[in-house]
């Protein structure tokens, strides 16, 4: 975890000409989570059974067991990729934030280190506003990076007039649920795949 200096860290709204860096940014940490969750997803009993089942199937048309045993999972983890990559922000990010009230920022070290960002999107509930693409560099993760740009959200998310903060986050991200509950969110839903909870919906009223 490296020692920042705050006095040194700001938060501004992306340019356009960042927009590649952002992007590396949340697919390097997307990736992380994308591993775990994809393993969690694969080894609860369900997700087990009906593999097992899909194999037993495809045996009586291959010669190959292990083909028969690896199709089936190949085809879980790439149906999983692309369920968790549709999202229509990714594609013109810079674009999609630039609309109406939808804003992306960045946190910058030291006045040219982009070190993090964070997005806020519009909601069906007018008095509702969503956090989006909350991430950290790999390098400034533990260091404050998250909580300043967290509160930094709030705190425009409050002049705008908004009351209240939904955000949703996978279950296995253990270092963005632990910000999240300490900094007052509470869990009032979720999405589940096969009976399991895989995102969890956190809100808090501000």
């Amino acid at each position: 975890m490296p020692f920042i200096d705050e006095r040194q860290l700001s938060v501004r709204e992306m340019r356009e000409e960042e927009a590649p860096v952002v992007l590396e940014m949340l697919k390097d940490g997307f990736k992380d989570t994308e591993n775990r969750l994809i393993l969690y997803i694969l080894t609860r009993p369900l997700t087990l059974l009906l593999m097992a089942v899909a194999s037993s199937g495809l045996r009586f048309f291959l010669n190959s067991f292990s083909v028969a045993l690896v199709i089936p999972v190949l085809l879980t983890i790439v149906g999983l990729k692309l369920l968790l990559w549709r999202s229509p922000d990714l594609k013109q990010i810079y674009s999609y934030y630039s609309i109406g009230q939808r804003k992306i920022w960045v946190a910058v070290y030291d006045q040219d280190d982009i070190c993090g960002c964070v997005a806020l999107d519009t909601t069906q509930d007018p008095q509702t506003v969503e956090l989006k693409r909350m991430s950290v560099s790999r390098w400034y993760r533990r260091s404050g990076v998250g909580t300043h740009l967290l509160k930094f959200f709030e705190s425009h998310a409050k002049k705008k007039g908004f009351r209240c903060i939904v955000l949703y986050t996978s279950m296995v991200a253990k270092a963005a649920t632990g910000l999240f509950n300490n900094c007052g969110y509470k869990v009032k839903g979720g999405s589940d795949w096969l009976c399991y909870t895989i995102m969890q919906e956190f809100r808090k009223d501000i």
